[in-house]
Order: structure tokens, then C-alpha cells, then sequence
């Protein structure tokens, strides 16, 4: 399939800048995809679609306050450093991207608080990526929490407001404990505790996979043919636990409703040759297409729900609304 038939308008009203209230009162738009029936429901009433034997598997990844403002040597120009990748724990080595780029080169050196952290430019990856070594000499554990203190939630930029402090708990999910992400796995961020357990009452088992999501969220699909778009690499693990449950479902035809293309990624990237979940612990740059759900709804039912969701002022991206695709 082609980029140009995925052109979809969304109008800046419908970005959600803010999360709801509460995370289970959130909307839901469930879409049928075998007779493209549409329901209107609230985030909560996801219990109703899953029974005793199901299985729902999320991405407990954890965000870590990966944008970063500072200043540069000498000048004392603004400049703003978002943490990708740790390269090396032990020298404090990372890939990032800079802003603006023009203005940060090989040897300039990088001030953030008062002095409190200090980085050296030492490579160019691409036109706005940069290897940066912070000249640090804590220990690891040490130098998380200067960047707990000195970092910032690293919303994305298409929500037009200042970070707040209650960012830091609502840009992440209840499953949350691996630090790794620069960006939360936003099909999740409509769990409560509460509505876990209420699906845990009816039978429906909860695992986890890990994906640490990277650079590859930020970046657009730009070419026509989508077979050639190439995606980044990004560490991930589908641990034992969640292989047998996973199977356990598969063999007694349950359901497996993966929580996100996060989790979908990673474990289409674990599937054995009997078509069976396997252990893995590695990366993957496996790209799901079509773009957006069509992959998993069919490409007319899912452009008529965008169409939908557009006349309902569905609320749209990080802090919007949800869909279950059944």
C-alpha cells in the first residue's frame, strides 16, 4: 500500500493536550472488523469484551525524564538535549538529539543546572543527533537521579502547554517498572489498577512484555512505497511468564489482545515457526503495515472509523482516547 492513501486531516482541536480525569472514563470506540459495526463505549467497559482464559499483554517499559535544558560553553546559549540511548553505563555515554543543531558541534561542552551536570559533544550521528559523554563520577544509580532532578517529562511536542508535575505519573502506565523509554506506550495509559483487577476476576490473565521505546516514535514515515520504510531498532524482551500464557490461550483458542503496536511489535518479533510465542531478549525493527490500525481492522473499516471518530470529537494522540479493535 501507498503513504498518500493514509492522508488524514486532524483538526488541532481534537489533539488532546491534556489526559482525562480519570484513566478508565477515557473514551472507547470498539470496531467489529468482520461486520465493521461501530460501539460507543467509556475505557472501563473493556471488561465486557474478554472472558475467562483471555489474555492482555502490555508493555511495562518505563519513561525516564529523557529532555534535558542547558547551556552551552562559553556563549551560554540555550540549547535543549533529549536523551535516546544509553551507549556506555559506565562512561556516562549517550546517542541524543539537539536543538538547534547548527549551534552544537564535535568539543563544545554542555552545562545543564547550575553546573550541577557537565557533557561533552564528542560525535555527529545525523543532522540533529549527537554522541554526548556527561563528565560524571557517580556511579550509575548516582547519575539517575541527577537526571530524575535536572530532567524533564518528555511530552511531544504537539502538546502545545509547559510540562506539569502531574505529567510525570499520567505520562506513564500502572505497568511501568523498567526504565528505558523516552515515550510511554499510550494504548496502556487507560489501565487503573481497579480495572485490572475486575478483568482478573472474570479469568482474564495480564502479561507483560518490555519495549523500550527510542528515536523510531519520532520519526515519520516519508516514502511512498511502504514496504520500504525502515524502522529503528529497539531493545525489547518477551519473557517466559508471558510464552506460556500467551500459548496457553492460542491452544485453548482464547483471545490475546495485545496492548499497543508496542506490544504487537514485539511479540511479532518472538513468534516461533509453529506460530507459537518463544522467550526473546534482543531487538527488532519490525514494521507493522498499513499504518495506524488498518493492519489489524482492514483498511476501509479503519478509515471510516477515523471518519467517525472525527464527527464524535474523539480525542486524538498521547492523552486521547482509545480503540479496541475485535
Amino acid at each position: 500500500m501507498k503513504l498518500s492513501e493514509f492522508k488524514f486531516e486532524l483538526p488541532l482541536n481534537l489533539i488532546a493536550n491534556d489526559p482525562a480525569d480519570n484513566r478508565d472514563e477515557s473514551r472507547l470506540m470498539v470496531v467489529h472488523r468482520d461486520s465493521g459495526k461501530i460501539e460507543h463505549k467509556v475505557f472501563k467497559d473493556v471488561v465486557e469484551y474478554f472472558d475467562d482464559g483471555d489474555v492482555m499483554v502490555a508493555n511495562d517499559t518505563m519513561v525516564f525524564p529523557a529532555r534535558l535544558y542547558g547551556r552551552k560553553e562559553k556563549t551560554g546559549a540555550k540549547i535543549e538535549v533529549f536523551l535516546l540511548r544509553e551507549l556506555n553505563a559506565d562512561m556516562h555515554l549517550w546517542d541524543v538529539l539537539v536543538d538547534p543543531a547548527r549551534k552544537i558541534r564535535v568539543g563544545n561542552k554542555l552545562y545543564f543546572g547550575n553546573g550541577d551536570l557537565v557533557a561533552e559533544v564528542i560525535d555527529n550521528t545525523t543532522s540533529r543527533g549527537r554522541t554526548i559523554r556527561f563528565l560524571f563520577d557517580g556511579n550509575s544509580a548516582e547519575f539517575d537521579k541527577v537526571i530524575e532532578t535536572l530532567g524533564e517529562t518528555p511530552l511531544p511536542k504537539y502538546i502545545k502547554r509547559k510540562v506539569k508535575a502531574e505529567d510525570k505519573e499520567r505520562f506513564q502506565t500502572i505497568f511501568a517498572k523498567n526504565k528505558g523509554a523516552v515515550s510511554a506506550p499510550t494504548a496502556g495509559m487507560h489501565f487503573t489498577r481497579q480495572l485490572v483487577k475486575r478483568l482478573q476476576l472474570k479469568g482474564v490473565d495480564m502479561a507483560t512484555i518490555t519495549l523500550h521505546i527510542g528515536l523510531g516514535t519520532f520519526r515519520q514515515v516519508d516514502v511512498e512505497d511502504l514496504t520500504k520504510h525502515k524502522m529503528d531498532s529497539e531493545n525489547f524482551v518477551v519473557p517466559e511468564e508471558t510464552v506460556k500464557m500467551v500459548n496457553k490461550a492460542l491452544d485453548n483458542r482464547n483471545k490475546v489482545c495485545a496492548i499497543g503496536t508496542t506490544t504487537m511489535r514485539s511479540l511479532e518479533s518472538a513468534v516461533s515457526a509453529t506460530n507459537r510465542l518463544k522467550e526473546r531478549d534482543g531487538w527488532t525493527d519490525k514494521f507493522i503495515f498499513p499504518p495506524m490500525t488498518a493492519a489489524f481492522g482492514g483498511y476501509d473499516v479503519i478509515m471510516e472509523a477515523y471518519k467517525v471518530a472525527k464527527k464524535e470529537k474523539y480525542k486524538f494522540l498521547t492523552y486521547g482516547d482509545a480503540m479496541l479493535i475485535i
